[in-house]
């Protein structure tokens, strides 16, 4: 519904319904959707690619196939699974190097012989959640946790793809200013797709064949198996054939030559098309605020009303950071979830933003995710510290709520006996942050009932397909297709999201 609607159907909603309760919850709610302009659609005025382009389908199979990493053991989908919330389900990634790298979720065990590179634990080697890949189109600003891929001209609707990118290969200045990488890709989900694959942790393995290369020649030697140039015969002639085939369908272009058509620009922009493809909004929120008053709970509505008034209003406020229809600021903040992990510094911990911009005012500011689907998303925080939407929630409340270690069942988690330390290091510096005006949070004490309201507020962000297998096997190849075959695509073995959840 356009905003300019929303009085008229504000007086229609009271006249029809009288002033009950549940009338005068409609119409707190219907003031604060005007308030803070909300039409619902988040993809209003973008170009959104449909999945059955042929470019995404291609990306789809790049996402999908083990030849995207050195090992030939891992695809950028054992981290983001369309089927597990666009991750893997799990706190903490394991990448390449599993005992057996088809199995997702808390099964998935790290190999002994590539745990000796993590001091002999197998359990996850990176230090971050896998951040899920849907809605990738409508992100303007960042991507990754810590914002280490950032449109320099993030101006709304353009998915990055105007102005510039920074990224790892981005030179510093000597004021730790970056400099814009010309290679980065379209958007910023090919700029994203381009470092996993020449990452040790996340694709790129220990092994001899990477050593002494940059990011580039890493990724030369998989634009290389897919051509065979330079001799390289990791795949077999008929392999070879199948992904030309694919790229000349793609590209529309029956005669061109692998060298020209299997390109580095070309992977990562046909990856980012693909994942561009997972626009999933079409939630019971979004039917509310277009006008059927009907599409959420009683509970759910109060939920939303605590989610958006602020908090002199008896709010919880999120909306200050969570804004708009896609339900962030694309901005950094300091919120304090404990690091667990392995984290990047030798304590354990890891410094968020700072890493990126060297600047100490930036420690452990992690990005403000949006909230669609978010049910379906977790395990919660940068680091996945919470494998509970409402520990989520009740942290976000009150950041200085002791945080409960337990909850983490996966194997092999490291340093869960000193993350105390770590969340009092980092609740010093949203303190610090509140007191200089740097932070607007305020620490919130709702009762359980609100808590649990705000919940299923935020479970009516979930798009209702995520649960209907023929709607989301389109997102998956078909590994029974002959040409999928030859292309070594992974087959994951998972458990339902909610069977492999603690």
């Amino acid at each position: 519904m356009n905003k300019w609607l929303w009085p008229v159907f504000s007086v229609v909603i009271f006249m029809i319904t009288g002033c009950g309760d549940n009338d005068a919850t409609d119409q707190k709610l219907i003031s604060l959707i005007q308030r803070h302009g909300l039409t619902g659609d988040p993809s209003a005025c973008r170009i959104i690619p449909s999945i059955e382009d042929e470019k995404a389908q291609l990306g789809m199979k790049l996402f999908f196939t083990k030849t995207m990493s050195i090992p030939g053991d891992t695809a950028c989908v054992s981290c983001h699974h369309p089927l597990l919330g666009g991750g893997d389900g799990v706190s903490i990634a394991i990448g390449t190097g599993a005992v057996d790298t088809d199995i997702f979720g808390y099964d998935r065990e790290l190999n002994a012989s590539e745990a000796v590179y993590y001091g002999g634990s197998t359990g996850p080697t990176q230090t971050v959640n896998s951040p899920t890949t849907y809605n990738a189109a409508l992100q303007d600003r960042f991507m990754a946790w810590h914002g280490i891929i950032e449109a320099a001209d993030p101006d709304a609707g353009f998915n990055g793809s105007q102005g510039g990118i920074y990224d790892p290969d981005s030179t510093y200045n000597p004021d730790n200013t970056r400099n814009i990488d010309p290679f980065a890709g379209e958007n910023i989900p090919a700029a994203q797709s381009r470092f996993p694959v020449q990452n040790p942790i996340e694709m790129a393995g220990h092994g001899n064949e990477i050593k002494g290369l940059d990011s580039f020649g890493i990724r030369k030697i998989l634009v290389d198996r897919l051509t065979g140039e330079n001799n390289n015969t990791f795949l077999t002639p008929e392999q070879r054939d199948a992904w030309l085939k694919a790229f000349r369908k793609a590209y529309d272009d029956k005669e061109a030559n692998a060298t020209t058509l299997i390109t580095d620009a070309n992977i990562y922009n046909l990856i980012s098309y693909y994942e561009r493809t997972q626009l999933f909004i079409e939630n019971a929120w979004k039917r509310y605020v277009e006008g059927d008053t009907t599409a959420l709970s009683e509970d759910a509505k109060k939920g939303a009303i605590l989610f958006f008034s602020n908090y002199d209003e008896g709010g919880a406020n999120c909306v200050q950071c969570h804004k708009g229809d896609f339900f962030t600021d694309n901005d950094l903040h300091v919120m304090a979830v404990p690091q667990i992990g392995r984290g990047t510094q030798p304590d354990g911990d890891s410094y968020g933003r700072e890493e990126i911009t060297k600047d100490p005012a930036d420690r452990y500011k992690w990005r403000t995710m949006s909230l669609l689907n978010v049910e379906k998303t977790g395990p919660w925080g940068h680091d996945g510290a919470f494998t509970s939407l409402r520990a989520m929630v009740k942290h976000m409340l009150d950041p200085s709520t002791p945080y409960d270690s337990s909850q983490i069942k996966q194997k092999g988690m490291q340093n869960l006996d000193t993350v105390e330390v770590r969340q009092q290091k980092a609740l010093a510096q949203l303190e610090y942050n509140r007191e200089h005006g740097i932070s607007p949070h305020k620490a919130v004490k709702l009762s359980e009932e609100e808590v649990d309201q705000l919940v299923e507020f935020l479970k009516s962000l979930t798009d209702p397909r995520l649960n209907d297998y023929d709607f989301m096997k389109r997102w998956v190849p078909d590994y029974n297709d002959p040409e999928s075959q030859l292309l070594n695509l992974q087959e994951a073995k998972f458990l339902p999201p909610e069977a492999t959840q603690p």
